[in-house]
């Protein structure tokens, strides 16, 4: 295999560490370069006639993406090769999982995982498939941006796959009698992790770890919010919402919290609620879609912008509405959908459209946040937030990536003296929003009066007035407001 593309500097480094060990891996911030990278792990192990095969795993949304990368190093897809498959294939397909096993058992395969924080869970069906694959290949990596999105519970499966023996664990329950502390009082609940100088100690002569802003000099990244009202009728719904499941609370179930505060964002962004039933059922708030006011001000910030602008939703009926919209507006072919939903090959149609003559590019961040290369664009609209910051981040780094030149424009659309607030307070602090209202319930003598100032706050004249403190809420604001002066 002919590699066509140089090497940087710190990608031969990545190199010169792995390339005598049979597992490893690489944790690369996205844009860092990882696909040019493995490529080179994989020719060393080619040329030395170590391995005849490659069987590449990735998230089935960037298969395509990843061929397209394969073309640009190489100068072929090197089908005959690489073999791609989508890693959540894994979980359902028994056919794919026969053929890949038939391939590993017949061939001196180098498996590589990409994106292997979607195999951190070691129960999910997937990672068992896929470490039964693994036991039959020598040569192995791990792709991914960071060791850990959320605890060192991560890593146990991950490196499972390249070899157990690298932890020294067999099974996870040993591997968390050693390194987790569970919370007596919620099962599952994971209070802190122990012995965590053993786990850096065993994986370190395995991995290569680096960050853009220690290789790379991309242009900055500026943060602006843009703040609108709730109309009244919207609001009074937010705090029937609210009332409604602010009774069911209990934070020892951390499933309440999370319902809590998925009704609340449905009002926000647009649905009226009926929180009595189980599932909650939502419906449009708005007859036109235009009369709800964050598709309102999306529209404003759409009609400043002169060039190609990415818009991440949560819901599929926001994306679904903002496109058709904005092909009214601006033209049939000017805006395109990239959501889970879509077949491959329409989420492909809609990538190359933004590629070539559309402008902008509605996605939900599950789906688009891997893999894609959309450095041709600078400026990303977050028309609604989770609380994920592992996926808020990786989202960002489609744009803010090698190849980028220009200044990348973020702008986060929020609600005023709403449940949006506390969101971008949680990504901006890398903190989860559940946690973050368990922690602050037990610091607060007055539980009912306390949930009631996180998720409603007073506002415009005519809605409740909560006599609360909101002390945490100004700070909170503030903070956001110098953070973002601070960078732009």
């Amino acid at each position: 295999m002919k590699l066509l593309t140089e090497l940087l500097p710190h990608q031969i480094q990545a190199i010169a560490k792995l390339r005598h060990v049979k597992v490893g891996a690489l944790y690369m911030e996205m844009g860092t370069g990882k696909t040019r990278t493995a490529l080179e792990l994989v020719n060393i192990r080619l040329e030395a006639g170590k391995v005849d095969h490659v069987l590449w795993l990735c998230p089935c949304s960037v298969k395509e993406n990843l061929r397209r990368d394969i073309i640009k190093h190489t100068g072929s897809d090197q089908s005959d090769l690489i073999t791609i498959c989508g890693i959540e294939t894994l979980s359902s397909s028994i056919r794919t999982n026969v053929r890949l096993l038939k391939l590993v058992q017949t061939k001196r395969c180098f498996l590589i995982v990409d994106e292997s924080n979607l195999v951190k869970n070691h129960k999910a069906i997937r990672t068992k498939n896929i470490i039964r694959i693994s036991e039959y290949c020598k040569y192995k990596l791990i792709l991914n941006g960071t060791p850990i999105s959320k605890c060192e519970k991560d890593l146990f499966a991950q490196w499972y796959i390249l070899d157990w023996r690298i932890l020294g664990y067999r099974s996870f329950w040993s591997f968390a009698a050693n390194h987790l502390e569970y919370d007596e009082r919620v099962p599952g609940k994971i209070n802190r992790c122990l012995n965590t100088d053993y786990l850096v100690r065993k994986i370190a002569p395995y991995t290569y770890q680096i960050k853009k802003n220690e290789c790379l000099n991309l242009p900055s990244k500026t943060y602006e919010t843009k703040y609108y009202q709730l109309t009244n009728a919207q609001a009074k719904h937010y705090s029937q919402v609210a009332d409604a499941l602010l009774f069911q609370v209990d934070e020892l179930e951390p499933y309440t919290i999370y319902r809590l505060f998925s009704g609340l964002q449905s009002v926000i962004s647009g649905f009226r609620v009926d929180a009595s039933r189980h599932p909650m059922m939502r419906d449009p708030f708005f007859r036109n879609p235009m009369d709800n006011p964050r598709m309102d001000l999306l529209f404003h910030l759409l009609n400043k912008i002169d060039e190609k602008v990415i818009v991440f939703c949560k819901y599929t009926k926001e994306i679904q509405d903002i496109v058709s919209l904005a092909n009214k507006k601006y033209g049939i072919g000017s805006t395109v959908a990239f959501y889970g939903e879509l077949s491959p090959r329409e989420r492909q149609k809609s990538l190359k459209a933004f590629e070539n003559d559309a402008r902008i590019f509605v996605a939900n961040k599950a789906c688009a946040g891997y893999g894609l290369n959309l450095q041709f664009c600078s400026y990303v609209i977050y028309y609604s937030n989770d609380w994920d910051y592992a996926t808020r981040s990786q989202s960002e780094d489609r744009v803010h990536r090698l190849g980028q030149v220009d200044n990348v424009h973020i702008i986060d659309i929020c609600a005023a003296d709403t449940l949006d607030e506390r969101i971008l307070k949680c990504l901006w602090r890398k903190e989860n929003l559940i946690d973050s209202f368990k922690k602050e319930i037990e610091r607060q003598k007055d539980k009912e009066s306390f949930m009631r100032s996180f998720v409603y706050v007073k506002s415009t004249k005519g809605r409740q007035q909560v006599k609360n403190t909101h002390i945490e809420r100004d700070e909170a604001l503030k903070e956001l407001r110098e953070h973002a002066e601070g960078i732009q």
